[in-house]
């Protein structure tokens, strides 16, 4: 069996381990009641409901802001 001559550089074996550090896409769903896009399992951030049923009330945009 073959023996390498040399020492691997620790450049060379971070570059072949940081190949497979791919993120995946963000899997997408439509929402049940606003049929907006939202993540599986996860509460809708436009309407607030989640399992058919409202969760959160839904955040105002507004909110918090004064007109100055």
């Amino acid at each position: 069996m073959a023996n390498p001559k040399w020492k691997t550089p620790r450049s060379k074996t971070r570059s072949r381990r940081a190949a497979n550090w791919k993120l995946g896409p963000v899997t997408v769903v439509e929402c049940s009641q606003c049929h907006q896009a939202k993540r599986p399992h996860f509460v809708c951030l436009n309407c607030g409901f989640y399992d058919g049923r409202q969760v959160v009330a839904p955040k105002d945009e507004h909110a918090g802001r004064t007109n100055q």
